[in-house]
């Protein structure tokens, strides 16, 4: 597995901010999501397709 198989840069996308997938959902975005809900539950509800696995990537790339 590629360290970041889900974190898209596309310069047509988003203004080229690395985005998860090819959602229109930034790393920077999901970091905020992280900060603003304190239940991992509420966040699958109002983002049911952003997976375990893109949080984790947007944590560590967002850390280096």
């Amino acid at each position: 597995m590629t360290e970041f198989n889900r974190i898209i840069i596309n310069p047509d996308r988003m203004n080229g901010q690395p985005c998860i997938r090819n959602m229109r959902l930034t790393v920077r975005r999901v970091i905020g999501i992280l900060a603003a809900y304190t239940d991992r539950q509420e966040i699958r509800q109002d983002y049911p397709e952003l997976e375990d696995e893109d949080i984790r990537q947007a944590l560590r790339y967002a850390a280096t």
